[in-house]
This record gives C-alpha cells, sequence and structure tokens, in this order.
C-alpha cells in the first residue's frame, strides 16, 4: 500500500466509529488516490453524488457535522448541530439566538474645568431611579441608620487616631519644636539651620505617617469589632437575609445567567466547578430558572481547543445542552468587564439577574437560589454580594491564608455590612445583579487622557458598584449566606502577581474619587481601595524616616540650643516604655480581631476548626507567619505602587511549573533584594545601635528569610502534614459540603482526559478539527481580499512547520474555518509535509482524551 493510501486508511481509522462502519466506509472510497479524501468527507456528510475526479481541498467542512455527531451523538439530539453560517457552513450552535440590547457608557469626567462647562451648559443631571422624596420609607430607614453609623465609625477613628498621635509625638526624642522659630534661622549659617531642623523635619514626617498608618489601622479594627458583635448578638435587622425565610418559591418571571469569564484557565478545574454546581443547583428543583453562559478570552490556541471539547463533555455528562452555553470572543474588549459587557449586550435582556462567577468559583444551589430570592424580595436592590469561603488548596501557604480567611474574615464582613448597609462592595464575582440597571447604567467608558492611568478600568467591580448606587439601586453583603467558595493562589509569588494587577486597578479608581454623583461611600471604597497598596510605602517610608532619626540621633551632636537667648538647652531623649506601651496598643488592634474570632469560633464549637487547643494554635502559627510576610509584602506593593505613578511596566515572567511549589532559584531571584536589603539594614543598625536592631528584628530577619518562608510555604507536602495535624483547619476540610466533593471527583474525572496540544489535535485529529471548525469564530463571508489572505495565510503556516508557528499565527489559523480545513486537507494529502506529521507523531497523547473512546465504550455497553 502505497503512502497516501495508507493515510487515509488511518484517518478512516481514526474516526469515531465501529469497525463495521469504517469497513463500508473505506470500501465506498474511489480507488483514484488523490480524490479519496474528498470522497471520504463527501461520504461522511451523506453526499454521494460527487463526481470522482474532484479534488477539494475544503471537503471537511461538509462534513463537520457527522464528524461531531459521531463523537458526541447527544449533540446531534438536542439540535447543537443544526445551525449554519451565512455562507452555509456547519456550526456548532454553542450560544442561543442574539436578542440584542443598548448598552452604552458615560464619558468620565475626571477634568474640574470640565465638570464646571458641563454644569454651565446644564449637562449635569445624573441619571437615578427616584429623588428622595419617592424613596419608599423602608428604604429612608435603613439608609438613615446607615449613616448615623458611619458618623460614629467616622469620629471613633479620628478620636482614636488624635490620641495615638499625640501620645506618638511624647515619644520622639526631640522635643524642642516650640523653640523653633524660622526667622531666627535666617540669620545664621545654613549648616547650623539645617543640623537644627533635620531631626524635626524626620520628627514630623514620621507623626504624619504615623497618623496615616494608625487611622487605616483603626478603621480595620472597629470594622472587626463591630463584625464580632454583629455575630455573637446575632442577625442585624436591617440585613438583606432577614427579608426572606428562604423557602420561598422564585419567580418564573426573573430567570437568572450565570456568567463565567475566563482567560486561559485551568481547564479542568473551570469544568469541574461547573459541573458541580449545575448539579447543585439542579437538586434544588429550580433548574429551570438558571442558564450557564462560559465566556471565554483564551488566546492560547491549545486552550481553546481544551476548552470546546470540555464543554461538549459537561453538556454529554449532565444533559446540559440548551442551558450551558460557551462563548470564545474574536476580539477580547476591555478583558473581564469587555466580555461580561458583551454578553449583556447581546443576551442580557432575556434575563433578570446574573450571577458573576470566577473561574474558581464554586456555588450551591441553595446559595444561587437563596441570592434569587433576596433579589425579588428586594426590588430596590442592585447587587447582592456573596461572602466567598476559600477552600481546596493543599499547599501549606494557601492552608493557612484559608485559615485565616475562614476565621477572621467573617468579622470582618459582617462588620462592612454594619457600617455599610445598602451601599456596600462589590467583588466581581459570587454575587447577583439586577441585569436591567447594570445594563443601563454600569457601562464603563475608558479613562480620558494619557499614561498608566488612563485607558479601560482594570479593577472594575468597584466602579460597577459606585454606578449602581449612583443610580439609586442598593448594594448589599450577605454575609451570613452560606454556600460559596472560592479558591485563592497556592503560593507567594502567584498572590503577587494576582496583587500586581489589582494595584493598578485600584490607583487607576482613584481618578473616579471626585466625579459628580458618587455616594460618599464608595468614594470611600476608592480610598480604600488605594490604601490597601499604597499603606505599603507609607510603612516603608515611615521605618526608613525612622532610621534616618535613629541615625542623626547616634552620629550627630544634638543642637541643645535652638534660640540666640534660650536659657536652658534641649536634651534629646528616648522613651523606651512610652514607645513600649504605644506599640504594645497597636499590636493590640492589629491582632486583638484574631483572638475575638478565636473566642467567637470558641462560643459556637471548634470541632470543625480541629478542637479548641488547635484552633487556638494555628491561630498563633498563623500570626506567626503573617508577620514574616508582612514586610515582604510591603516591599513588593511598594515597588507596584511606586512602577505604576511611573509608568514602569513590572515584567514577571516565571517559569512553567506542574506544581504548585516554588523552585529555589525563582525564590532567590524574587526575594535577593529583599534578602539583601534586610542583611544591609541589620548590619547597619548591629553596628549603630544595638538596642534600636530589636525594635527592627521582625522586619529585617523577615526579609532576610523571604525565600526561604516562600519555597516552605508553596510545599503541598507540608501543607498536607498540617492537616494530618489538624492545624490550619477550616470545615470545609473536617465536612465538605457536596459541592467541593464534586468538584474534586470530577477534577480528578477530568484530569485523566485531559487534552494537551490542542491545536495540533484540531489539525490532525478529525474528531477535534471538526469541533474546532464548527466553533470557529472568524466567519468572512466570501471576498477575493479575504481570501487571498487566507491562502497566505495557509502557505506561511505550511512552509514554516508547527514549530516556528507561535501562538498568535495558531490562534488565526484555528479561528478561521476555511483555512483550518485547508490545512486539515493539507496535512492528510500531501506527502511532502514530513515536518508537520513527524511533530505531530513525537507528540505524547492522553487516549482518555480522544471521544472516540468514550464513544465506543458507550456503544459496546
Amino acid at each position: 500500500m502505497n503512502k497516501k493510501t495508507h493515510s487515509i486508511q488511518e484517518y478512516v481509522e481514526a474516526l469515531p466509529l465501529t469497525e463495521t462502519q469504517k469497513g463500508n466506509l473505506t470500501q465506498q472510497l474511489p480507488a483514484a488516490e488523490d480524490v479519496a479524501f474528498t470522497s471520504l468527507h463527501h461520504r461522511l456528510g451523506g453526499d454521494t453524488s460527487t463526481s470522482n475526479d474532484v479534488v477539494d481541498p475544503q471537503a471537511p467542512l461538509i462534513s463537520v457535522k457527522a464528524r461531531v455527531a459521531d463523537a458526541w451523538p447527544d449533540a446531534e439530539e438536542h439540535g447543537t448541530l443544526s445551525a449554519k453560517d451565512n455562507e452555509g457552513r456547519d456550526v456548532v450552535k454553542a450560544m442561543p439566538p442574539v436578542k440584542r440590547s443598548s448598552m452604552f457608557p458615560e464619558i468620565w469626567r475626571t477634568n474640574p474645568v470640565g465638570r464646571f462647562w458641563d454644569s454651565l451648559m446644564g449637562r449635569t443631571a445624573i441619571a437615578r431611579r427616584y429623588t428622595s422624596s419617592q424613596m419608599p420609607e423602608s428604604e429612608k430607614r435603613w439608609r438613615a441608620a446607615g449613616s448615623i453609623r458611619r458618623y460614629i465609625l467616622l469620629a471613633l477613628m479620628l478620636v482614636q487616631t488624635a490620641i495615638a498621635t499625640w501620645y506618638m509625638k511624647t515619644i520622639l526624642p526631640y522635643q524642642g519644636w516650640a523653640l523653633i522659630d524660622p526667622s531666627d534661622m535666617l540669620n545664621q549659617d545654613l549648616l547650623q539651620s539645617v543640623l537644627q531642623l533635620l531631626p524635626y523635619v524626620l520628627q514630623t514626617g514620621i507623626l504624619v505617617l504615623f497618623a496615616i498608618l494608625f487611622c487605616w489601622v483603626s478603621a480595620g479594627f472597629w470594622t472587626a469589632l463591630m463584625g464580632f458583635l454583629q455575630l455573637m448578638i446575632g442577625r442585624d435587622k436591617y440585613s438583606i437575609t432577614a427579608s426572606t425565610t428562604g423557602n420561598e418559591p422564585l419567580n418564573p418571571k426573573n430567570r437568572t445567567a450565570l456568567i463565567m469569564p475566563i482567560c486561559n484557565e485551568d481547564v479542568e478545574r473551570v469544568f469541574a466547578g461547573l459541573r458541580a454546581t449545575y448539579e447543585s443547583v439542579k437538586a434544588t428543583g429550580d433548574l429551570d430558572q438558571f442558564d450557564i453562559y462560559v465566556l471565554s478570552d483564551s488566546y492560547d490556541p491549545d486552550i481553546c481547543v481544551a476548552e470546546q471539547k470540555a464543554w461538549m463533555e459537561v453538556c454529554r455528562d449532565v444533559d446540559g445542552h440548551g442551558r450551558i452555553f460557551y462563548r470564545r470572543r474574536r476580539r477580547r474588549v476591555k478583558r473581564k468587564s469587555g466580555n461580561i459587557d458583551d454578553w449583556c449586550r447581546r443576551w442580557g435582556g432575556e434575563y433578570a439577574y446574573m450571577v458573576i462567577l470566577d473561574a474558581d468559583s464554586v456555588m450551591s444551589g441553595e446559595c444561587l437560589t437563596g441570592l434569587a430570592r433576596l433579589m425579588d424580595a428586594n426590588p430596590n436592590a442592585g447587587i447582592i454580594q456573596s461572602a466567598p469561603k476559600a477552600s481546596g488548596m493543599d499547599t501549606l501557604y494557601a492552608r493557612c491564608q484559608q485559615f485565616a480567611t475562614r476565621v477572621y474574615g467573617p468579622l470582618f464582613t459582617a462588620g462592612l455590612h454594619f457600617w455599610q448597609l445598602g451601599e456596600s462592595h462589590y467583588w466581581g464575582h459570587n454575587a447577583i445583579i439586577r441585569v436591567k440597571p447594570f445594563i443601563e447604567h454600569c457601562a464603563l467608558a475608558p479613562l480620558p487622557g494619557e499614561g498608566s492611568f488612563a485607558g479601560s478600568i482594570l479593577s472594575h467591580d468597584f466602579v460597577e458598584a459606585a454606578l449602581m448606587r449612583r443610580a439609586g439601586w442598593g448594594v448589599w453583603i450577605a454575609y451570613d449566606l452560606p454556600g460559596s467558595y472560592e479558591e485563592l493562589p497556592p503560593n507567594l509569588l502567584d498572590e503577587l502577581k494576582r496583587d500586581r494587577r489589582w494595584c493598578h486597578g485600584n490607583l487607576m479608581n482613584f481618578r473616579l474619587f471626585l466625579v459628580k454623583g458618587m455616594h460618599p461611600v464608595h468614594r470611600a471604597v476608592f480610598l480604600t481601595g488605594v490604601m490597601s497598596y499604597l499603606s505599603a510605602p507609607l510603612w516603608f517610608m515611615f521605618l526608613a524616616l525612622s532610621t534616618a532619626l535613629q541615625v542623626v540621633h547616634t552620629l550627630m551632636e544634638p543642637q541643645y540650643f535652638l534660640q540666640p537667648r534660650q536659657l536652658f538647652p534641649v536634651w534629646p531623649q528616648w522613651r523606651p516604655e512610652l514607645a513600649i506601651a504605644l506599640f504594645s496598643t497597636t499590636m493590640v488592634l492589629l491582632f486583638l480581631p484574631k483572638l475575638l474570632s478565636v473566642v467567637l469560633i470558641w462560643a459556637k464549637g471548634a470541632k470543625q476548626y480541629g478542637g479548641g487547643l488547635r484552633l487556638l494554635v494555628s491561630m498563633l502559627l498563623e500570626m506567626l507567619f503573617s508577620v514574616l510576610l508582612a514586610p515582604v509584602r510591603m516591599l513588593f506593593h511598594t515597588v507596584f505602587v511606586v512602577s505604576a505613578f511611573l509608568g514602569w511596566e513590572v515584567v514577571w515572567n516565571s517559569p512553567q511549573r506542574d506544581d504548585d511549589d516554588t523552585p529555589w532559584g525563582e525564590a532567590f531571584r524574587r526575594h535577593g533584594s529583599q534578602l539583601a536589603l534586610g542583611v544591609v539594614w541589620a548590619s547597619g543598625m548591629a553596628w549603630l545601635d544595638l538596642r534600636f536592631l530589636w525594635w527592627l528584628a521582625p522586619i529585617v530577619f523577615s526579609l532576610i528569610l523571604s525565600p526561604i518562608v516562600s519555597v516552605l510555604s508553596s510545599r503541598a507536602t507540608l501543607g498536607m502534614k498540617s492537616k494530618a495535624a489538624k492545624l490550619f483547619l477550616i470545615p470545609e476540610e473536617y465536612d465538605p459540603p457536596r459541592e467541593l466533593v464534586a468538584t474534586e471527583e470530577y477534577l480528578k474525572l477530568n484530569r485523566e482526559r485531559m487534552l494537551k496540544n490542542g491545536f495540533m489535535h484540531a489539525v490532525f485529529n478529525p474528531t477535534f478539527n471538526a469541533l474546532a471548525t464548527g466553533m470557529a469564530t472568524s466567519r468572512h463571508l466570501l471576498r477575493q481580499s479575504i481570501e487571498n489572505g487566507r491562502q497566505q495565510m495557509l502557505e506561511k503556516a505550511l512552509q514554516s512547520g508547527p514549530k516556528n508557528l507561535g501562538k498568535a499565527d495558531r490562534l488565526m489559523l484555528l479561528s478561521d474555518p476555511v483555512i483550518l480545513a485547508r490545512l486539515h486537507s493539507a496535512v492528510w494529502t500531501n506527502p511532502d509535509l514530513h515536518e508537520w506529521k513527524a511533530y505531530y507523531a513525537e507528540l505524547p497523547r492522553n487516549v482518555q482524551a480522544f471521544p472516540e473512546t468514550q464513544t465506543l465504550e458507550a456503544k459496546t455497553a
């Protein structure tokens, strides 16, 4: 048998058909080798009238429907393969028909001059749901209560900060503030004036930074304290969850869409969590009220093919056709927020609510139906945010963070609700949103201007919540609604990658602080978002100025006389007893919320946390861990903030890893500068004044140990040992809910049938080629210019070979059904394409990933 005939035989063997079907198909092929491939696809497509002397490089387009149906017969049964594009090519129907809604953003007016001009021209009106006089009485009550509470919070923070700052002033060694007279210094030597002023300039900077940082700590303390009281006493009468009993029937007119935007994610984990969530909703009996949309912005061609395969499999496994939809955008505009906006414009008008999910989100059916009930019961609510609980990770770092968020998080979430009520946070996922006002008010225009703080908004969630509230809709946190889950980064470096993006986004959002109509609470939310990262360089400056003051105090002769006729000298003196008292007070504010969290769990039962003693030990270990990590985060966040302001791009190219462990080499590359700073800082202070080193010890020694802590905490082995010892144990590990158990089961199943090198399989494998062709996004009409571009792209790909094709080129090939069909024909029929065939033959392949394996097993059974 010659080479070409052997290829056709191999092709038939790769089809998901029975042996009898393969034999019959082979017998029907013409003897002429150059038309056998074309005839094969015509016969698969049901066309037996084609002349035997016709060679068609686009023949695979004819058999797309048949090849997909042979691999996934359930898709044909549910009409998923019944669609065609404008050129009559078969399309896998992955989305419902488009029914467009109008959604356009309002241009941001961040320039005061522009806003003044708008006011002169009468263009200052903001669309609101109703005026204050039209507001329902129930809403007036909770808004008045929220305002009073926030005034109390502001007073507590300011009074506490003022007392601490005054106390700090008495601790500083140079107390001759009142004796400094700038007019006298004009008549004396410049150097003498500098020597006199320098200590007081440093002290002034220290006091200002201390006041800002202490106020920030105070806000967290009072938030956690009120959360503790709230959880101890019981439900707040203004709580959003108090508006339902939890068993009301859902309004059949108010359907909900579950929206999951993804971009180059772990495909197996995404669809495992999605399946677990779907089955949990189905168990509630309210499945008819929900649809699921997977909205992909992936640009890795291998991942794109894996997503398509995973979508077909989950639809088959749960009978989800017509309920679980998948779309990969052709144009990636505005990232996640743009993906959601595109969905709103095309399908949002068909739903009353949407629930935004992250790629790692898992939600129970009870939680989702509970959110829908809350929306039904509260027609003035625009967004209701659930309180997701972190779980599902095994590294020591992730388990420690899971424990912290699970134990301490409820206090802060309940405290946020107490102070904010219906003017609260939205975190971008695991939240339900009323679609109509979101479409009308929450489209995001790019920020005007140039530079790093202009362009598309990165942290869209805070801005969308602010716009929803500005339009008169409530934004709530359902802090006591169970069944909402997420995952955390497995190690410190992965968390810092995420923080780099969040830092830039929050700094951008502060440009909206003075935008007209924003509620004061959401202006404060913008401010707290900035302070989450700006506090790092402020803390670093505080430490640097404190060190500089110690250097001045040790190396410079004090200026005892600050005025010409001063009778008594001003003696610099440290007051360590007062410093210890203030330090202790600050530590109480930082760590008392953690102790209160443990007390709260003790009061309600600590069995699910490993028992009372292990809970206490875990808290102490977590406190030590947080002390070790705080200086490391401080320096990284300082770099992120400075880079954002200077317009620098912080490049972070980490090597691909098969697990979550941080290699020693990468740890020393990332933390090497911190280690060096810690050594120099500690050595300098030890030489200068050993007593001051004790105050800096938690900082400098944490920096010195940062590579070791980063590596060891990333180890899953240590995480599992801590779990075996019942340390950092959380209820989701002690008694996992069904949704998390199912997610792990389906993740294991998906890993077993995981598809790698998806692009090459889409080029060679008949089934994956049909699936990728049917789901290709670039469906152009027939034009000569387009045809010329296709031919050039195909020739370039064939000449370059698979090894030299970049991801962008592969994605373009994958996105065009005509090119993909021609490429499929070429690699199977052209005997000169040895490089393509050899490259594909060398690729490792997972037999379980191919649908014909699963289909044939089902047929045999």
